[in-house]
Order: structure tokens, then C-alpha cells, then sequence
């Protein structure tokens, strides 16, 4: 008779057969890691002397049959990581006494933990982790005294409240405890001090991912002689990291990212020897990094980015030759230079330190990183050229210089770097030829934005032809003779125009005064108006503002086509004068990008109130918001904007500023910019409207705009305003480049600048710029990586019935964008970027350089790359 069969670890597909009930013998059944799926066959339950079920790593699916968990005699019961469903019976404590080891994790079981669980007191193993279990760990879980492992991660047990951890003061009794995970699930309060109860032989404590909050408490030292590995990252811990963790001499893994830490590095990090991955990121710690860091000699990983610290990169840190993983100091204020010890990291596999106040030169050592595949130095303050020993890194993949004062040429052996697929070298001063050829050889994996003087490079990056070298020097003295020429044609110019200037002041004094707002040639009748909204009905309204409502109406003078009739509220001075800036402005701008105001009514209603009304061309498509923000029920609709639409709308909206500033005789600044106030034709191009805020920048001190420009009024919508607007400054064009960057950000992330995310010193800028470029995926839109997606999908498919060719299996092309949509859309948040950073509003990217890029970005995306 069979008592014993072993099958697992093979190529095996199929079921379990259902006569295998009959091997009415078998004690030990082993069929884990095949490819076994269907469902576990009743008959199992038949087999009343076995004592080890173990049919983990397979593919079965169901709910486990009742019948097995009467058979008594099991010691070891091993279903993990299948497809398995149900819950686990009530008694099952009662019915399997005699368990020793219980693995049943990584399928989609759920319900509560049987509080008879705790009956089966030989338990050594219990492993329910990665499912769906929920409610609270039963508080005699210590009554199981020979546990050794508990792995209770990754489910929904618990409730955020206080009295979640109340189970570990029980399991003090288990004094043979060598693994304790409770990390990703609900549990909230206090690490209770009974944490330190726990058995003297516990090596790996996992409480990540929860919402426990407080200080570390005292008590946990007590382990201090036994821990290799400690989880407490993803919670809400606070106060200071615990100079004690310091005789923790065994820790291997040390997480503590993602709390609310506070207080300096302890020093005493130095005497763990044994540590292989420290990670403190995302905390608020302060000063400086320990340079006795250095004597960690076994980091493999180090992890510090997102924090508040300062000073000097210590130098001991890169004498770690075992940092063969990740340094990441990323998005803190550390200041100096880049060590030249840098180049020690001989095999460190990613380099982060973007995000600092970092100055000086890289240093020409950093080719020694051989093996560095990742490295990111973006928004710093590097100056000097780009070291030539950056073509050492053979194995580059990804490599960020952007937002430095890097100057000089890009050295031409970068494009011999065969691994890299990503360059940006955007936002630095940076002259000369752009190669043609590696990483250079195609738009969409390279970013060379803000770099006015380059040229050459393909013809896709748009720059301009670079000049012959013989070229230079004749170009340089026709300059000077063009200048001296110049300079005499403006002077007679500027006299001749003074001349004119006085000659047009003398009539326009001679002239009637001007009382109408607008030409009376372009005036429409209130009546006129009543009639074409059918007296202003609710049922025509199409939105309102702070200034006024928004009818549709039909108007014979404009052969019965709709218009759009803004009607302002008069209940302030404030919306008088936007009835004037909004006249006064756009009587004299022409722009196909700019709404186009048809008629006005300045007049008195029937109830002998005063009326001041503005006639624009209707746009059926409405307004960007509808489009970008959709309730949730519309978002199946066809009214969604795909990269080339959203793309598209936002050149319209920067060659609309361009003109505005540098197109028209006196430069315009609109001030209220946002998603709102840019309408969609019905060929869905764009147009700015809605002037009430707009200035004319000559104008700005005059009594008029003293009064609508007190320092006590934003200028502008709350999350699209210029914060030097909030501080009293004056309107300049440098704050229509503010709301036009988080306009952009807006458009390309479905964020608005006001969602309730963006609070305590987080902002849409911030938010973006820290996933850009590596985390992009996380802040774009989902809407557009679902469209996007939806169209790769048919193209592909497209493409398969052309070539006959089989459909790709499923992998990243599922969740991702394609490279180059996704180099696009980088390209496209970090203008948005450059074009809201708040510190220096004239460090503002310029508007016909956004406009140029914007181009250039479009054709790589209507080429496919």
C-alpha cells in the first residue's frame, strides 16, 4: 500500500485525480510547486491516516473541501500560494488538533481568524499572509506557546484604533518565537511596551505598512541581542530614532522610511556592523549624515532621500566598497561638493543625490563608478562642464543632469554609451554641436530643454543649424557694424515716433470724451439680449463665475448663430472694473487663439438696475476643466483628451501668451489662466478667455489698476496664482508663466493644484517634480494612460491581422505607456516645471521657448518617437 508520494517540484499540469481518495494509506502527499490547477477533489477527505498535505506554489482555485479538515491526523498543512478561496471553518481548531506547521497564505481566502485556531496548541508555523483576512488577532494567540513563526502580513486585520496590538502582550509566552510579521494590514495605536516581552530568540520583527504612531518605546532594546532584521517603515511613528538602536549589533535590515522621525542620525548606527540596507527615507530628519556611518562596512543599500537634512556629504560614505546597491540622498539641503571619493563606489549599481544644493564641478572620479546604471544629479547648482569620464559608465541606462549650471559641450563619447536610454541634460547652460548618434539618435530619450545655445543635433530636437568654425569670427564683426547701424536707426526712429506721439496727443485732446466702455458700433440692446436668452432663463445658463453668469443665446445682427453672452454681477466696484479690463483689452488683441468678443451691452434692465453684458463666439466643446475633471459616470464618455489633444490644447494656450506679451503693442497679462477659462472650439482648438483680471503692463500704476490690485487681492484663482501675487507683488508676465506651468501639470496629471492631497507644504509642482523622471507613470493621468493604452491595444491588433503575426504576450506594454509616449510626456510636465517655480519669478522658462519645445515634443509624438 502507498504511504508516501512525492511528485512535487516538477513539470506537472493537469488536476489531482479524484481516485487519489482511495489511497486509503497514504500518510505524506507532497505535490507543491507544478502547474496543478482546478479544484482539490472532495475525495481527499477520504485519506484518514494522512499527516502531511503539501500541495503549495500550484495553481488551484476553489474553496478547500470541508472534508479535509476533518482528517485529525494532520501535522502539516501546506496550501499556499494557489488561487484558493472560502474561508476557514470555525472549529478547525477542534478538527485539526494536531497541527504543527499551517500554511495556507498568498490565495484569496477571507474572514476572520478562528478564535479555535488556538486550540492546535503543537502550532509552530503559522502563515496567513497575502489574502484577505480581517478583524482583530485573537487575543490568546500566546496560548500557542511552541510558535515559532508568524506571518500574519499583508491583510486587513485590524481597525486603526488603539487596542489593535493588544495580541502581542500574549505572545511574551511564546518563548521559542523566531519570526513575527504583522506588516501591511490595518493595525493602528501604540507599539505597546510589552514589545519587549517578546522572546530573546526573535531574529526578524516586520510591522511596516500599518498606522501605528507614537515614539519607539523603550522597551524594544530588549532585543537588542538577537534582531537581524526590523520592519517598522510605512506607519506613523514620531520623536527621534532611539540612539539605542545602536546595540542592536546583529541587525542586518534596518527600515524606518516613511514615518515622521525627527532629531539627527543617531551616531550610534556606526556599531552595526552586520548592516546590509539601512532606509530612513521619507522622515523629517535633520543636521547632518554621520561620517562614522563609514564603519558600516557590510551597506549594500542607503536610503536617506526626502528628509531635511544639511551640510556635507561625509566622504566616509563612499569608502563603503560593499555599497553595491543604491545611495540615495536625494531631496534634502545638502550643500558642498561631490566628494572625489566618489569614484570608490566601484560596483554601486544607483547613484541618487538630485534634489540638494549640491555646487561645485562633478568631479572627473565619478567614472570610476563602473558599474552604475542609474544616475541622477538633477536640481543642484553643478557648474563646470559635463566630466569626459562619464563615457567610462559603460553600463549607464539612466543618466539626469538637468537643472544645474552645467556649461561647456556635451562631450561626443556620450553617444558611444550603448546601454543608455535616457539622458536630460535640459535646464543648464550648455553650448555647441549635440551629437547625432546612441542615446542622441532619437527625440523622444532625450531631454536638451532650456540649452539656448546648442545647435545641430537630428533634425527632430529642432535646433538651429551650428555655424561653420570660420563662420564665428566674421559673424562676430558683422554683428558689431549691424549694431552701430541699428543703434542710429532707433534713434531716428525714436525721435521721429515722439514727434508723432505729440502730434496724437494734441488731436486726441480735441477729441469728445470718451463715456462708452466699448465702441458703440458694437453695442447690443438689453433688449436684445433678454429675448435671446428667453429672459435670461436658468435653462440657457451654461456657468457662472465670481464676475458673472454665462448664457447661450441666439442673436439675429449675428445671423442666428449661438453666442455665448457673459452677464457681470454689479454688486462691486470690482466687477465694473472687469467689465472695463475685459472691454478695454480685448477691443485691441486679434489673436486665433483668443476668445473673440462680438458685442457689449452697457445699459439699464427693466428694472432700472444698471446691465453690462459681453458678447464672445459660442464654443460647443465648453471649457478644458469639463474636459480634464469628469464624474465618474461620464469618464466611459467620448469626452476625454488624448496626448495629442491635451498637447495640442497647450500650444494653443502658449501661443496665445506669446502674443500677449511680446505680440501686442502694449503686453497683456490675463492673470486669471486656468482650465476654466480656456474654451474648446469645435475643431477642439483652444482659446483663452475670460479678461476680467487682465492688465495692460503700462498701465498697472495707474488709479484704475490701484484699485483692483491692492496687495489684500490675489490676483488670480487660488492654486493658479503666482505666490508672489499673495505677497502684494505686482502682475508682470512671469505670473501668467506661473498659472501656465500648473496649467500644463494639470492637464497632463488630472490634478487640480487645490485637491485635498496637496497639503503641509505639498504642492502639484512638488508632487510632480519628485517622481519625474523615473516614477512618471505614478502622476500621469489615468485616464490617458487607459486611452493611450486602449490605442496601442488597437494598433497592435491592427498590425497582427495585417502581418499575420501572433498577438504579444501580456507583460509592461499592459501598464505602461510606450517609451517614447512616456519620454514625451516627461519632456512635457518638466516645462510645466520650469514654467511654475516660485522662488524666482524671472527664472520662469520664457514663453516662445515653451511654445518651440512644445513643437518640437509634438512632431517626436506624431512620429511615434
Amino acid at each position: 500500500q502507498l504511504v508516501f508520494l512525492a511528485l512535487n517540484r516538477n513539470n506537472l499540469t493537469g488536476t489531482i485525480p479524484n481516485s487519489f481518495g482511495n489511497l486509503s494509506a497514504l500518510e505524506e502527499l507532497y505535490l507543491a510547486e507544478s502547474n496543478l490547477e482546478g479544484s482539490i477533489p472532495s475525495e481527499m477527505g477520504q485519506l484518514t491516516r494522512l499527516t502531511i498535505f503539501a500541495i503549495a506554489i500550484n495553481k488551484f482555485q476553489g474553496v478547500i473541501p470541508a472534508t479535509i479538515f476533518n482528517i485529525s491526523t494532520i501535522t502539516s498543512f501546506s496550501v499556499a500560494d494557489n488561487l484558493l478561496t472560502g474561508s476557514l471553518p470555525a472549529d478547525i481548531g477542534f478538527t485539526l488538533p494536531n497541527l504543527q506547521s499551517f500554511g495556507i497564505g498568498g490565495n484569496k481566502m477571507g474572514g476572520e481568524i478562528p478564535v479555535s485556531l488556538m486550540n492546535a496548541t503543537q502550532l509552530e508555523l503559522l502563515d496567513i499572509a497575502g489574502s484577505n483576512y480581517v478583524g482583530q488577532v485573537p487575543a490568546n494567540i500566546g496560548g500557542l506557546q511552541n510558535l515559532q513563526w508568524i506571518n500574519i502580513g499583508s491583510n486587513h486585520l485590524g481597525s486603526n484604533k488603539t487596542h489593535d496590538l493588544s495580541f502581542i502582550a500574549s505572545l511574551a509566552n511564546c518563548s521559542q518565537l523566531r519570526l513575527l510579521y504583522f506588516n501591511n494590514n490595518n493595525f493602528g495605536g501604540e507599539l505597546p511596551s510589552s514589545i519587549g516581552n517578546l522572546s530573546n530568540q526573535l531574529q526578524r520583527l516586520g510591522l511596516g505598512q500599518n498606522q501605528i504612531s507614537g515614539k519607539i518605546p523603550a522597551g524594544l532594546q530588549t532585543l537588542a541581542n538577537s534582531l537581524n532584521m526590523l520592519g517598522m517603515e510605512g506607519n506613523l511613528f514620531s520623536g527621534t530614532i532611539p540612539d539605542y538602536l545602536g546595540k542592536f549589533q546583529k541587525l542586518q535590515v534596518l527600515g524606518l522610511y516613511g514615518n515622521r522621525f525627527s532629531g539627527n542620525i543617531p551616531a550610534s548606527l556606526e556599531n552595526l556592523t552586520e548592516l546590509y540596507k539601512l532606509q530612513l527615507s521619507r522622515n523629517q530628519l535633520q543636521g547632518n549624515i554621520p561620517s562614522n556611518l563609514g564603519n558600516c562596512k557590510r551597506l549594500t543599500e542607503v536610503y536617506m532621500q526626502q528628509n531635511e537634512l544639511i551640510g556635507f556629504i561625509p566622504q566616509q560614505i563612499f569608502s563603503i566598497s560593499s555599497l553595491s546597491n543604491t545611495l540615495n540622498l536625494s531631496r534634502n539641503s545638502l550643500t558642498g561638493s561631490l566628494p572625489l571619493e566618489v569614484g570608490r563606489l566601484i560596483s554601486v549599481y544607483a547613484l541618487d543625490v538630485s534634489e540638494n544644493k549640491l555646487a561645485g564641478e562633478i568631479p572627473q572620479t565619478i567614472g570610476g563608478c563602473l558599474g552604475l546604471e542609474y544616475l541622477m544629479m538633477q536640481g543642484n547648482y553643478f557648474q563646470g562642464m559635463i566630466p569626459s569620464a562619464l563615457a567610462s559608465l559603460k553600463g549607464i541606462r539612466h543618466l539626469d543632469l538637468s537643472r544645474n549650471n552645467l556649461s561647456g559641450q556635451i562631450p561626443k563619447d556620450l553617444e558611444n554609451l550603448r546601454n543608455l536610454q535616457y539622458l536630460n541634460l535640459s535646464f543648464n547652460e550648455l553650448e555647441g554641436e549635440v551629437p547625432t548618434k546612441g542615446v542622441f539618435a532619437q527625440a523622444g530619450t532625450v531631454s536638451l530643454l532650456g540649452n539656448r545655445n546648442l545647435c545641430g543635433g537630428i533634425p527632430e530636437l529642432q535646433l538651429p543649424t551650428c555655424l561653420p568654425k570660420g563662420m564665428k569670427k566674421r559673424r562676430s564683426l558683422e554683428m558689431k557694424i549691424v549694431t552701430v547701424i541699428l543703434g542710429t536707426v532707433f534713434l531716428v526712429i525714436t525721435l521721429a515716433s515722439f514727434a508723432v506721439l505729440c502730434w496724437c496727443r494734441k488731436r486726441r485732446n480735441d477729441r469728445s470724451s470718451l463715456t462708452s466702455e466699448v465702441d458703440r458700433a458694437l453695442r447690443v440692446s438689453y433688449h436684445e439680449l433678454y429675448q435671446a436668452t428667453s429672459g435670461f432663463s436658468s435653462k440657457f445658463l451654461i456657468g457662472s463665475g465670481s464676475f458673472g453668469s454665462v448664457y447661450k443665446g441666439r442673436l439675429d445682427q449675428h445671423e442666428d448663430r449661438p453666442v455665448a453672452i457673459k452677464v457681470l454681477h454689479l454688486l462691486s466696484a470690482v466687477a465694473s472694473n472687469s467689465f472695463m479690463a475685459e472691454c478695454n483689452t480685448l477691443r485691441n488683441i486679434r489673436h486665433r487663439n483668443l476668445a473673440k468678443i462680438l458685442s457689449c451691452c452697457s445699459s439699464i434692465d427693466f428694472k432700472g438696475n444698471e446691465f453690462k453684458a459681453l458678447v464672445y463666439e459660442f464654443m460647443e466643446n465648453g471649457s478644458l476643466d469639463t474636459w480634464l475633471h469628469q464624474e465618474v459616470a461620464e469618464v466611459q464618455s467620448s469626452r476625454t483628451l488624448n496626448l495629442v489633444q491635451r498637447l495640442n490644447a497647450a500650444i494653443d494656450a502658449a501661443s496665445a501668451l506669446c502674443y500677449l506679451h511680446d505680440g501686442c503693442e502694449t503686453p497683456v497679462i490675463h492673470r486669471d489662466l486656468k482650465p476654466s477659462n480656456i474654451l474648446l472650439n469645435h475643431d477642439m482648438s483652444a482659446q483663452i478667455s475670460d479678461f476680467g483680471l487682465a492688465r495692460l503692463l503700462p498701465k498697472i500704476t495707474s488709479n484704475y489698476s490701484q484699485q483692483g490690485d491692492s496687495s489684500i487681492v490675489v490676483k488670480g484663482s487660488i492654486g493658479y496664482a503666482a505666490p508672489e501675487y499673495g505677497m502684494g507683488g505686482e502682475a508682470s508676465i512671469h505670473g501668467d508663466i506661473y498659472s501656465y506651468g500648473i496649467l500644463v501639470l494639470e492637464m497632463f496629471t488630472g490634478r487640480r493644484p487645490t485637491d485635498d492631497i496637496f497639503r503641509d507644504g505639498l504642492t502639484l509642482h512638488n508632487y510632480v517634480k519628485m517622481d519625474l523622471p523615473g516614477n512618471v507613470m505614478n502622476i500621469i493621468d489615468p485616464v490617458l494612460i487607459a486611452m493611450e493604452r486602449e490605442a496601442q491595444t488597437e494598433a497592435a491588433a491592427t498590425e497582427e491581422e495585417e502581418d499575420g503575426d501572433d498577438i504579444q504576450e501580456e507583460g509592461d506594454s499592459n501598464h505602461v505607456l510606450s517609451p517614447s509616449c512616456e519620454a514625451c510626456v516627461v519632456s512635457i510636465l518638466e516645462i510645466g516645471l520650469a514654467c511654475s517655480v516660485d522662488a524666482v519669478p524671472k527664472a520662469r522658462m520664457k514663453m516662445k521657448d515653451v511654445l518651440r519645445e512644445l513643437h518640437r515634443i509634438r512632431g517626436a509624438v506624431l512620429r511615434g518617437g
